[in-house]
């Protein structure tokens, strides 16, 4: 049985120590010859950084490396090139660390390839020099590989200032490739933001975004297909399905793929389902921008957006929906055609694990804590159809709010604020939820399919008539053929009383 790949990041010690390694050489050979320089954007933890470095072997003549592997008799490895590598890890707390940290990347690669900088305190005029050095030696054209090429900036992407300072100055560093483009062969960047060309990448017109290009949707992750067959011997036992529930869900306009750091932290930790992506990064930042937005929770899950949009990152012009997309809290649920022309994107929270992570964070800062005895009740209430016990929970929960939060902030005053209450401990419960969930008449509030029951609930606040409105619009219709019994829920919210004042409900079937 092949070993676990669990923190490796490079294809020699995978192959040379019988790890499973996912065969991309097919995508990284159509790379090679259709692109000269391409960026690709995912997630952290995706599989970023082992892509970069099998394209680094690939061009460095390592054939050894490749063998039984796509790749390995479709490309001349005799035909090799110099590779400069740039991989930003270390310390961006300041423009001269940031600074500090290029000129040792550019110092490690000198050492590498056998070359001597002059300009060793003037990072970009360096990065020049090492090109046009590396061409001279070699008579070959260089590869420029740039792994996180954004990581400097989101570094610091609660410090508006200094992030813009880290940008600047990689504005001029990466722009030395469109002066040096005669000597280069192949770039390629990754990162998780994709900030706009007239940012950060000024004048690389050339280079071309392939994150979301079908074709390569793959490029990084596991599909349903390496589970069942690279994975199978280390999966025996495991609830599949529950799996898939658990981890799988991002979609790049491939397959539907698993974060392949969930997957081999699953199987190493005796399939524990746990939040093992989420908790290896720091999601704080989200909180700081719904802040300043007021986000109705609820809403998160049903987020339309234009091409040009969630291709765009500005760090003075933060939009809440582009960033949560950038960094693997949303996925795209579907992609509509415009009449007019190019796309839209519907987006949605793309697994479980995701959205009990997420829910529970904005819990922190809706209500300052999180009750686990209120997500317990709120589970059982609904699995045991005890829709008055559900009242009971949530106006308890409403109760003990009253005395301890309203006054620290003034977030109750949004009109979003009770609906993303009920809606995040429902999430943080691990409840399959549809936001706004579409009829042929409308839009329902919220959706909840749980075991062999659909609980369809309407909020109001300081309004009446919730569930009145389920029956008007018959939102309830599309569920009725599902073989399973479906509720309709009113709950009415009160801002004076900071509580529920009507909680009505009926059983159709």
């Amino acid at each position: 049985m092949q070993k676990l790949p669990i923190g490796i990041q490079t294809l020699k010690k995978l192959i040379d120590g019988d790890y499973i390694y996912i065969d991309k050489t097919h995508l990284a050979l159509d790379l090679i010859e259709n692109y000269q320089y391409s960026f690709l954007s995912r997630p952290r933890r995706f599989g970023k950084s082992l892509f970069l470095d099998t394209l680094k072997n690939i061009f460095e003549g390592n054939k050894e490396l490749f063998k039984g592997l796509y790749i390995y008799d479709k490309w001349d490895f005799e035909d090799k090139y110099p590779v400069i590598k740039i991989d930003w890890a270390g310390d961006f707390k300041t423009l001269e660390s940031t600074k500090k940290r290029a000129i040792s990347i550019l110092k490690e690669n000198q050492q590498r390839l056998g070359i001597e900088c002059e300009s060793i305190n003037d990072p970009s005029n360096c990065f020049e020099e090492l090109i046009h050095k590396a061409y001279e030696k070699y008579k070959k054209p260089v590869v420029i590989l740039i792994d996180e090429y954004d990581k400097p900036i989101l570094d610091n992407i609660e410090d508006t200032k200094r992030a813009l300072e880290n940008r600047d100055f990689l504005r001029g560093f990466y722009v030395m490739m469109k002066a040096n483009d005669t000597y280069i062969k192949f770039a390629f960047l990754t990162g998780i933001s994709k900030f706009s060309k007239a940012n950060i990448f000024s004048g690389l017109n050339m280079l071309e975004d392939i994150s979301l290009t079908p074709k390569f949707g793959n490029i990084c992750g596991y599909t349903q297909s390496n589970i069942e067959n690279e994975f199978k011997e280390h999966l025996i036992g495991a609830d599949l399905k529950m799996l898939k529930n658990w981890y799988n869900g991002y979609n790049f306009l491939g397959d539907k793929v698993y974060n392949p750091f969930d997957i081999l932290q699953f199987i190493k930790n005796d399939f524990m389902f746990r939040n093992y992506w989420w908790l290896s990064g720091n999601p704080y930042f989200l909180i700081t921008l719904f802040k300043e937005k007021n986000y109705n929770l609820p809403s998160l899950e049903n987020i339309t957006i234009s091409e040009d949009l969630l291709s765009t990152f500005e760090i003075d012009k933060i939009k809440l929906e582009v960033l949560l997309f950038q960094a693997g809290y949303l996925t795209i649920d579907k992609m509509i055609a415009l009449p007019f022309g190019g796309f839209e994107y519907k987006l949605r929270v793309p697994n479980r694990e995701v959205s009990i992570s997420l829910n529970n964070l904005f819990l922190e800062y809706l209500i300052e804590e999180s009750d686990n005895q209120f997500k317990k009740s709120i589970y059982i209430s609904l699995m045991e159809s005890n829709l008055d016990e559900l009242k009971n929970t949530f106006i308890s929960l409403f109760a003990s709010l009253a005395n301890n939060n309203y006054t620290k902030n003034d977030i109750a005053n949004y009109e979003g604020y009770y609906a993303s209450i009920f809606y995040a401990y429902l999430g943080a419960s691990g409840l399959n939820l549809t936001a706004e969930d579409v009829t042929n008449l409308g839009r329902v509030d919220l959706t909840i399919d749980i075991d062999d029951k659909i609980y369809i609930i309407e909020f109001k606040v300081d309004s009446a008539n919730s569930l009145k409105q389920i029956k008007e619009k018959k939102y309830y219709q599309k569920y009725l053929s599902s073989e399973k019994e479906v509720y309709i829920v009113g709950i009415e919210f009160c801002k004076k009383e900071k509580n529920i004042a009507s909680f009505k409900w009926e059983k159709l079937l």
